[in-house]
């Protein structure tokens, strides 16, 4: 088995995102792992559950599909001791996804929202704006982002359960749940914004969860990949499912087998990619830096699937298998 982690060009973006690739590394856990690797499929990590899957299409021509894309990562205090003030103000660093988009030429197909927290949304609608892609969420979703500036016309609502065909790729999208978190198992910042776009949010309490959804990206003829935007799910909706690559949050403390009973439910699929781990107060030019869930994530997946590779990316590495 061989995992190949590349860094793709990133000058125009800085020192700061160059020297973070640089210290960046990817590690399977298991050497035991049946993974043979990829085919039709890369994946890179724009940390917290931010990720940039490109396909080959028929054509020849690279197919790209965003999940949850959040480049700006202004400071919260979400890991702190007191954790997130929830009157943070709301930015979006134009600069800073300009410098990025114009750097790769990229030119998104799909944009696939989670859930409507800060920290998955905020940035969706310039990227939407500057790529072109279609995205995809809940009414709520979409309506906080009708709020925020998103194109009407780039919008499409899920529910869960839409099996997509698009030009060299197929999404199919997921009920899903959010993280169960603190004592009591709470949502944070639950509600729905139904019927209309609510008044333009202006702070991180005003992105509500709006529902969760999962979706599964599979290159026509070759991989398929599995992500969920917090560490929780319906586990009926994955039946039959066998990824090869799970993006698993960190995290489910609160959700009764929460990596033993998703990695059963999916076949015990051959790449684990830890995903939401990082504290995402920090720069996507830093290194990434454990908020705390990552090395429980992989002694869990190490005893409920030895066989799976369970492979850490670093902030903007690609993983091919």
């Amino acid at each position: 088995m061989t995992t190949n982690v590349s860094r793709r060009g990133l000058i125009g973006i800085g020192a700061g995102i160059t020297a973070g690739i640089a210290a960046g590394t990817a590690v399977p856990a298991s050497p035991a792992a049946a993974a043979q690797g990829l085919t039709g499929m890369t994946l890179r990590w724009w940390g917290n559950n931010g990720w940039e899957i490109r396909v080959q299409g028929p054509d020849g021509k690279t197919r790209t599909v965003l999940i949850d894309p959040w480049l700006t990562r202004f400071k919260t205090g979400t890991y702190s001791p007191d954790g997130a003030d929830p009157k943070t103000p709301l930015s979006v660093n134009r600069r800073l996804i300009d410098r990025y988009l114009d750097t790769e030429d990229l030119r998104a197909d799909c944009i696939l929202v989670t859930h409507g927290h800060y920290d998955h949304l905020t940035d969706v609608p310039y990227l939407a704006e500057r790529t072109g892609a279609t995205v995809f969420g809940t009414e709520t979703h979409l309506n906080l982002l009708r709020a925020l500036g998103a194109p009407e016309s780039q919008l499409a609502v899920a529910s869960g359960g839409e099996y997509l065909t698009f030009d060299g790729y197929r999404i199919r999208i997921l009920r899903s749940l959010h993280s169960a978190l603190g004592d009591r198992g709470q949502v944070p910042y639950p509600g729905t914004r139904p019927g209309g776009p609510p008044p333009r949010p202006k702070v991180i309490a005003d992105l509500v969860e709006g529902g969760t959804l999962a979706y599964q990206v599979e290159a026509a003829g070759g991989s398929s990949a599995l992500n969920f935007g917090g560490s929780n799910y319906v586990e009926s909706e994955l039946a039959g499912l066998r990824p090869d690559v799970l993006l698993m949050p960190a995290g489910g403390a609160r959700v009764h087998d929460y990596a033993a009973r998703l990695l059963r439910a999916t076949g015990y699929p051959p790449y684990v990619l830890p995903t939401h781990w990082d504290d995402f107060d920090l720069p996507l030019g830093k290194p990434a830096r454990d908020a705390g869930g990552l090395e429980p994530l992989r002694k869990a997946v190490a005893e409920a699937s030895p066989r799976s590779s369970f492979v850490v990316l670093d902030h903007l590495r690609t993983f091919s298998g």
